[in-house]
């Protein structure tokens, strides 16, 4: 069976990780003649747990507001940057909880693939700060591709090593 790739969801935190991810998808959307959307999710931070009660903000919705405009601005950025590789690019901002917003974007946008970086977080790090990606692997409707962060030369000359030695 043969599957045809023409719509590409490259959710964006605007870390390296992320940025990696992008290139990858252009690249491979070139060579596809498909499109990408860029999507970035805006957490709402008293949702997400990082202000209490206790905190006063003046205008939350200002907050909001400025937090949706900088994403704006960002993709745009990210947007003009792969614009040269010659692919339809979108962008969308959404607001929410980032691995339910992707993979309901996800479900809504008819994706072909989507194509995202991880943190590479382990063990404690990984438990208590969970994984986007992993959950937009098990739950979404279409194929994931996940980069890992790119090793430290000195880590891929060790970990070639031990594979030639296995």
């Amino acid at each position: 069976m043969t599957q045809f790739i023409s719509r590409i969801l490259v959710p964006v935190d605007f870390s390296a990780h992320s940025d990696r991810a992008l290139r990858y998808a252009a690249s491979l959307a070139r060579r596809l003649g498909a499109s990408l959307e860029l999507l970035h999710v805006v957490e709402d931070p008293f949702m997400a747990g990082a202000w209490s009660s206790e905190v006063y903000v003046p205008n939350v919705t200002e907050l909001l507001d400025s937090m949706i405009a900088d994403a704006r601005r960002r993709l745009s950025d990210l947007k003009d940057v792969v614009a040269p590789e010659g692919v339809p690019i979108s962008t969308v901002v959404l607001k929410g909880r980032p691995a339910p917003a992707i993979l309901e974007h996800a479900k809504g946008g008819h994706f072909d693939l989507v194509v995202m970086g991880t943190h590479g977080r382990t063990g404690l790090a990984h438990l208590f700060m969970g994984s986007v990606a992993e959950a937009v692997v098990r739950r979404a409707p279409c194929p994931v591709l996940t980069l890992r962060p790119e090793l430290p030369a000195t880590e891929q000359t060790a970990s070639t090593s031990a594979q030639t030695v296995a």
